[in-house]
């Protein structure tokens, strides 16, 4: 019996079309993290499930993919764990290795392996895919690709600031409104010291954390689950609607007998200064205190990218990780970086109709090919365009001219070259423009010359 062929959920294919869109999302990125000095940085697919867990917190660790150890995997499994028919203890035993599920671990890890062969402060930035076993849903997958920037080696705001402008300039090179929501996670643990829950500061920063998915009913029904009084939420739900400056002066005075608080506080006053100075294109920026990201790992600022004008989910985040590298070993260590979600932001340019029409371009003239001499003349042309560095192509065989015009138009091609009895003739080419319809006769040298004006 054959097997339908398919692929597991929360994956996908990705089509030429959707490949040259990703590619330009990617290349857009990419030239302005190296434009402000980060340099490119490659880790494995795999990491060794210890670099993994207990990272991410419990909710995290349990989205891990773990891979399979080869060999008998079994063997060295306790009968008491076997037994048990505990599923987690039992993958834990028998995989040693996981998908990482993001791509800052696998960074810190890097650089504590690294340290005496790189420069401080360094900064790098990371393109590649990443895995988690989430429930897929729109915006959500269990494979898709991040975009970091990241900075370790110093405690500098000026990187924050630095962050900020790279979110605002990709955004708006991509033609995309956003609002770049900042916080401090040393805000948050000022507040739930004020409170007297300074022990559930995990919990209360999980919980705030859902606020946009699941409400304040919804926030107020887990944290009365943790054990927090409900009342905490208060303060964040008075905050809101006030403009940054005003509602940082009511954190201020709210967090006066907090050290941790007013330390949170003096950095969002020095990175709000520095924004000020900085040339932001066209973002908003909103001090969100009720923003706490979820991860275990933030220690300072957090950000958050929402696109305004579509219902999704954050397109970008991060924050300042001051004891990641600790984890492994490497201690006095600051960092702090970014992330972008290129397949939401994917999504969102898909959905405003945003990529440019000509993105999806991969062949900018095609030659007709009417066979014999006439096919010869044509490759010989193409020989010419080729070594100018323009892409071309010559269809493979003297098809119907319905047949290659419609592969023309498949190719989004902007010129079709006919190359005929009467061209060979006089030593001309006709060219016809595809977007406007025009038809011109033009010698080898002026089609380059065109052709170079196109790309």
């Amino acid at each position: 019996m054959k097997v339908k062929p398919s692929i597991p959920k929360g994956t996908r294919d990705f089509g030429p079309k959707e490949v040259y869109k990703r590619n330009y999302i990617f290349g857009t990125i990419r030239k302005v993290f190296e434009k402000f000095g980060y340099q490119p940085l490659e880790t494995p697919t795999m990491e060794n499930l210890e670099t993994l867990t207990g990272k991410y917190g419990e909710e995290g660790d349990q989205l891990l993919f773990k891979v399979l150890d080869s060999g008998d995997y079994l063997k060295d499994v306790k009968p008491d764990v076997y037994e048990s028919k505990d599923a987690k203890k039992l993958s834990f035993a028998i995989s040693g290795k996981g998908l990482r599920y993001d791509l800052t671990i696998p960074f810190a890890r890097f650089v504590v392996m690294n340290q005496n062969d790189i420069a401080f402060p360094f900064k790098r930035y990371q393109i590649q895919p990443v895995w988690r076993a989430d429930r897929p849903q729109k915006g959500r997958y269990r494979e898709f690709y991040q975009c970091d920037a990241d900075v370790v080696g110093t405690n500098s705001l000026l990187n924050e600031a630095e962050l900020t402008q790279i979110y605002d300039e990709v955004f708006t090179k991509l033609g995309l409104e956003v609002i770049i929501k900042i916080n401090n996670r040393k805000l948050l643990a000022g507040l739930a010291e004020v409170a007297g829950v300074s022990d559930q500061l995990v919990h209360l920063t999980v919980a705030i954390d859902k606020l946009d998915k699941i409400g304040i009913e919804g926030v107020t029904k887990e944290l009365v689950t943790r054990g927090i009084n409900p009342e905490v939420m208060h303060f964040f739900i008075e905050s809101q609607g006030l403009e940054n400056k005003e509602k940082l002066a009511k954190v201020k005075e709210h967090l006066k007998h907090s050290q941790t608080g007013l330390q949170g506080v003096a950095e969002m006053e020095m990175l709000f200064n520095y924004l000020e100075i900085a040339h932001l294109y066209r973002a908003k920026v909103e001090f969100d205190l009720t923003l706490a990201r979820g991860l275990n790992y933030y220690t300072g600022t957090i950000f958050e990218v929402k696109a305004v004008g579509v219902e999704m989910g954050s397109i970008g985040g991060g924050g300042r990780y001051d004891n990641l590298t600790g984890m492994f070993g490497l201690n006095g260590v600051s960092g702090v970086g970014i992330s972008f979600g290129a397949e939401r932001i994917y999504d969102v340019l898909e959905e405003l109709n945003l990529f440019p029409p000509d993105v999806t371009q991969a062949t900018t003239a095609l030659f007709i090919n009417f066979g014999g001499e006439f096919e010869k003349a044509a490759f010989g042309y193409l020989q010419k365009l080729h070594m100018a560095d323009i892409s071309a192509e010559l269809f493979p065989s003297d098809d119907k001219m319905a047949k290659q015009m419609k592969y023309a138009n498949a190719k989004n091609v902007h010129y079709v070259i006919f190359v005929g009895e009467e061209e060979v003739k006089r030593q001309k080419l006709t060219v016809k423009n595809m977007i406007t319809g025009e038809q011109n006769e033009l010698n080898i040298e002026q089609l380059v010359i065109l052709l170079k004006q196109e790309a």
